[in-house]
């Protein structure tokens, strides 16, 4: 089981961190051990001091496959959910100045909070899913498919030219505007549609 994220693959979150807009999809991977389940608490590492969350939809492989066409990568996912990436900016910021990879930002233990997952027959269309992020019951971001820079099948159909994607891993593929940072007693409440589906504390 991998995680593959994607960056920037909303316009807003893209410009609010200053970053350029992507002309194809950009991606990252964690390991195993960045998976939080079953609403378990986030324990804040101390090797950073500036971790933000970033809400995402995330979707669940159903079927090996390489080199999928995209007209055909609606069949290689049967759920989706949402998670947050975690990143760890401070460090993400020394990465990009000193031009190092950012595993260190991003892939940490704990860094991938995943919720219930749904089936996709639950909805109407995948480019018009609405999702937000609550912290201590305070709105802090909302988002909708329609407005990522890339589809799921174009996602699928890019990472599968490099990697094989197997049963049982997991794409999230971005964050809308309005990351910012978390703390220790934070509760943050992840919904998709209005539906709760994750739920967890920050020790």
């Amino acid at each position: 089981m991998k995680i593959i994220a994607i960056g920037r693959n909303y316009i807003e979150h893209a410009k609010e961190l200053n970053n350029p807009v992507p002309k194809e999809p950009m991606f990252f991977t964690k390991p195993d051990t960045a998976i939080l389940r079953n609403n378990a608490a986030f324990y804040y590492p101390d090797f950073s001091k500036n971790i933000h969350y970033e809400a995402e939809i995330v979707l669940r492989i159903s079927k090996v496959g390489k080199n999928i066409e995209e007209k055909f990568a609606n069949r290689y996912y049967d759920q989706l959910g949402i998670g947050i990436d975690f990143t760890a900016r401070d460090l993400q910021d020394i990465c990009k100045a000193k031009g190092k990879p950012w595993e260190i930002a991003k892939a940490f233990d704990g860094s991938a909070p995943l919720g219930t997952f749904l089936s996709k027959s639950k909805f109407d269309k995948m480019d018009d899913i609405n999702f937000s992020l609550d912290i201590n019951d305070q709105r802090v971001q909302t988002g909708n498919t329609k407005d990522m820079i890339f589809s799921f099948d174009e996602l699928i159909a890019y990472v599968s030219k490099f990697f094989t994607l197997k049963i049982g891993d997991f794409i999230f593929t971005g964050t809308p505007a309005g990351v910012g940072a978390i703390n220790v007693g934070d509760r943050l409440k992840a919904s998709i549609e209005g539906e709760l589906l994750l739920d967890f504390e920050i020790k």
